[in-house]
């Protein structure tokens, strides 16, 4: 069995398309919208594609029209593109996303996996960098021997006590310093980190035409292009305001 896990595809069609892997299954953990041109088509690909989906914190605003509760950096981008992205999407690809569960578990070869989009205590929001001590805590008393999670666009694998935490990172927005698409893929009882490069100017090319203000277009096109930094292009009096999380 080959299972590849992706998360935050944030509306980039370009780099879900070009994804490499051929799987038995797919697992997404969540944030299919915001940020990227293409809300509607990768709702689409990933209702066709996926086997598992859990909901992301963007997922639940553009299906509930809540706010995401972005850090300070992303909080105008998130709203702008929220607009966007509830104006293209219809009203049943709304209410899938809204109905998308929390967490989701499978159990493969004897081997239990959790799936969540930010932490198992608080699905949507919580924010836990692999640094965190708080994963100690979060991965206690799980009843999972893996714990699969997203939201924060850093790929990285924690054993914490007897269980393993794994982030794939972002294929649709990374920010760990790469443009490439950042995922996982477990095969054999063993999972490993991969990224792959996908035509990212093609993605920035439809985000410099979306309705949104020019800053947010130019941040947005920073992201992707520097993979994490929106104010690639400022001075570093304006970015060291911008960039607190």
């Amino acid at each position: 069995m080959k299972v590849a896990i992706v998360s935050d595809l944030h509306a980039n069609m370009e780099a879900l398309e070009s994804f490499p892997e051929e799987c038995d299954e797919l697992w997404v953990l969540g944030d299919l919208v915001t940020y990227g041109p293409n809300p509607a088509e990768v709702v689409d690909m990933v209702r066709k594609r996926a086997s598992l989906i859990v909901r992301g914190n963007h997922d639940h605003a553009a299906g509930a029209g809540e706010d995401p509760r972005c850090s300070e950096a992303f909080r105008s981008m998130a709203a702008a593109t929220l607009d966007f992205a509830r104006a293209a999407l219809g009203p049943e690809q709304k209410a899938w996303l809204a109905s998308l569960p929390l967490t989701a578990e499978r159990t493969i070869d004897g081997t239990r996996f959790l799936l969540c989009h930010a932490v198992p205590s608080d699905p949507l929001y919580a924010y836990c960098r692999p640094d965190s001590p708080r994963w100690q805590n979060e991965a206690a008393d799980l009843e999972a021997d893996v714990v699969l999670v997203g939201h924060t666009h850093l790929p990285f694998m924690l054993q914490v006590g007897g269980r393993m935490v794994v982030n794939p990172g972002s294929l649709g927005q990374p920010k760990n310093g790469s443009a490439r698409a950042g995922y996982a893929v477990c095969e054999n009882g063993k999972i490993e980190l991969r990224s792959y490069e996908y035509p990212v100017e093609e993605t920035v090319r439809k985000i410099l035409a979306m309705p949104v203000p020019d800053d947010i277009r130019r941040r947005l096109a920073n992201v992707l292009r520097s993979g994490g930094d929106p104010n690639r292009n400022r001075t570093s009096k304006e970015t060291s305001s911008c960039l607190k999380s």
